[in-house]
């Protein structure tokens, strides 16, 4: 078997059984890490690929990888409201703090190297001021892409968040 004839069987399987668990197409998005990660943690796979990444022991969670040399939590893509009231409340209540948990999660290849649990109140008092920031930069400019984005660094998941990988 050739080495693209072993990937071809492999992908195949990968999707059916993505399909008979009810988890989607595990080529969409980071979709495969968040299974992943689920496995790895012990949570249970969310069921649709907007909101929620996986359920934890206290609910709704939200997963973030990355491939850097350094661990790091990137929230982008995020939608920008009208006014900072709304998007405050937006992010408190339906983004950011609607979740416990967030884990954090660095990937070296195919195998994770370290994973940080940081909760919801937390990420939410790291990221609200830079979100604002980004959130005036773009509602007085005119950006290609206008949403919202923040990143959690090294330096805070390690100050702040709990190892459990």
């Amino acid at each position: 078997m050739t080495p693209e004839q072993k990937f071809q069987e492999l992908f195949e399987q990968m999707y059916d059984l993505c399909q008979e668990n009810g988890w989607g197409d595990p080529f969409s998005y980071a979709r495969s890490r968040e299974i992943h990660l689920a496995g790895l943690l012990g949570h249970k796979v969310a069921e649709t690929y907007s909101g929620a990444d996986a359920i934890d022991g206290d609910g709704e969670c939200e997963y973030k990888s990355t491939i850097a040399n350094s661990i790091n939590g990137t929230y982008n893509g995020i939608s920008v409201q009208d006014t900072w009231e709304e998007q405050e409340r937006y992010l408190i209540e339906d983004k950011l703090g609607k979740y416990a948990n967030h884990y954090i999660a660095r990937y070296d290849g195919g195998k994770v190297e370290e994973v940080w649990k940081l909760d919801g109140d937390t990420v939410l008092a790291i990221l609200l001021p830079k979100l604002k920031k980004d959130w005036e930069r773009k509602i007085n400019g005119n950006h290609k892409d206008p949403r919202l984005s923040g990143n959690i660094t090294k330096k805070e998941i390690h100050q702040f968040g709990t190892r459990v990988l």
